[in-house]
């Protein structure tokens, strides 16, 4: 009996290893222990998780940071224990109104709960793998990937010859949006902290600032495009280094205070229909769509996730401190063993 037939005849309904939440707060919440395996909806498919991908949001998921988060996770708990978003992995079972994937597929995209042995994730929020990518490397792309894909090219317009200046480009959306700002033939200027500037400049930027010793808002440089990615600085400084017609997008919502966690960049588009410049706010769409578009780009060549570093199920919580100090450039794997 194969893998499919056997989940579906309710063989090897075993308990699952997966890592669990069991409360907000800091890696303290996590352990890993078992977990009922993840039953799937009829436009869901059940994934064998290869590795998961680790970034900022997942974080906030699990502090319940800002204090919005929980009205769409669980007020006092969060309602799915299991945390992770970013997962590559293999097709084991489809639910009955799934027609894009089958048994077997390899897929990389979002699930619910990605760092366990299995995870279910939506039909539409899956593609096929890059077939130049292991399982890590797919692991880390969807959720960081989507965010500066859909921040320059939907957001941003972004368009070949332009200045885009990219602050916080050592991150998981920051390595990201580097590498599409080039592959969309824009001129990069990437900012980040000194110990990161030769990664970020492996990845295509052509110039890099140290934020610690250079100011991007000095006026020496007026930029088309200004990606803030997770960055402090209000909208008159963000202004300053943006051309009279040039936009600045807002990724993420860090920085605005404990409650929505956006207050500065909402302040900002409350002002922007009184200044020459567009002001946008992105936040990522997970679509497959898209997904499909990075894919195309990865095994173009065009892009390459950079990974800081892999670790096991059981050190998720040590990965996280590792992610909350900020001593990673990139994004971090969780790999899963069998």
């Amino acid at each position: 009996m194969n893998t499919t037939a056997a989940l579906r005849a309710g063989v090897n309904e075993e308990p699952m290893t997966a890592v669990l939440q069991r409360g907000y707060g800091s890696a303290e919440v996590l352990s890993v222990g078992a977990r009922a395996r993840p039953r799937i909806g009829p436009r869901e498919v059940l994934v064998e998780v290869h590795a998961a991908g680790m970034d900022r949001g997942t974080w906030h998921l699990m502090a319940g940071y800002p204090y919005a988060v929980r009205l769409a996770t669980g007020l006092t708990t969060p309602r799915n224990p299991v945390p992770g978003l970013d997962l590559a992995g293999t097709v084991v079972e489809v639910g009955a109104q799934v027609t894009r994937f089958a048994p077997g597929d390899r897929v990389f995209g979002i699930g619910k709960g990605s760092y366990a042995q299995l995870a279910a994730a939506r039909e539409d929020k899956l593609a096929l793998m890059p077939q130049r990518l292991s399982f890590e490397q797919a692991a880390v792309v969807p959720v960081s990937g989507l965010t500066a894909l859909q921040a320059l090219r939907d957001s941003g317009r972004v368009a070949a010859g332009q200045r885009v200046l990219i602050i916080g480009a050592s991150g998981g959306v920051g390595t990201y949006a580097v590498q599409l700002a080039r592959a969309f033939g824009a001129h990069v200027t990437a900012v980040c902290s000194g110990a990161k500037a030769e990664k970020v400049r492996s990845l295509g930027a052509e110039r890099v600032i140290d934020h610690a010793r250079e100011d991007w808002a000095d006026g020496s440089a007026k930029y088309d495009l200004i990606l803030d990615i997770a960055g402090n600085a209000p909208l008159g400084r963000l202004r300053r280094a943006a051309t009279r017609e040039g936009t600045i997008v807002f990724v993420g919502g860090e920085g605005g205070g404990a409650l929505t966690g956006m207050g500065r960049q909402l302040g900002a588009l409350l002002r922007a229909p009184f200044i020459s410049q567009r002001v946008r706010l992105k936040l990522p769409d997970e679509n497959g769509a898209d997904l499909e578009v990075l894919r195309g780009l990865i095994d173009e060549g065009k892009v390459t996730p950079a990974i800081d570093s892999t670790w096991r199920l059981e050190q998720v919580p040590e990965a996280m401190r590792r992610l909350v100090a900020g001593a990673v450039t990139g994004k971090l794997c969780i790999s899963v063993a069998r």
